[in-house]
């Protein structure tokens, strides 16, 4: 089962995504963060309306700058996908979501303790750096 349509150029977009914001966290922090990709793919809500392809999230721009801070800064971002990352991207791209961000479309690292919401919405949970943020109960039921 597939949760979202893509392309080998969008396995190899994803996997550098994952890579560039989540390499120091292993495996299962790319595979949350490939969760947050996905996610925001599917849902049609918020600030996704308008989103609808691995490479319309990757490169989304909101407020004047990208969603992702690793498309303007990151160094990861900009070298070749590698096998490691190909296989975690395809998992999340077919079928693989789990907590805390099974259902999140946000994350961000405080550099301190997570904050109980972001921009309004709830806090779901941590992996290492990086805390996790799902929509408010209601209001994004494509996600779930």
């Amino acid at each position: 089962m597939t949760r979202i349509k893509y392309t080998s150029s969008d396995v190899d977009l994803m996997a550098r995504m994952m890579r560039a914001e989540a390499v120091g966290e292993g495996k299962l922090g790319m595979l949350y963060v490939g969760n947050v990709i996905v996610n925001r793919g599917v849902a049609d809500c918020l600030d996704f309306t308008d989103v609808r392809t691995i490479r319309d999230v990757i490169f989304q721009v909101q407020g004047g700058n990208y969603s992702f801070e690793a498309v303007q800064k990151g160094n990861a971002f900009y070298q070749r996908a590698r096998s490691t990352e190909k296989r975690l991207a395809e998992k999340n791209l077919n079928y693989w979501r789990q907590h805390p961000a099974k259902y999140a479309l946000w994350y961000f690292n405080p550099y301190a303790p997570c904050p109980p919401t972001w921009y309004g919405q709830p806090f779901s949970g941590q992996f290492k750096n990086h805390c996790y943020y799902e929509p408010q109960a209601g209001t994004c039921a494509s996600v779930y």
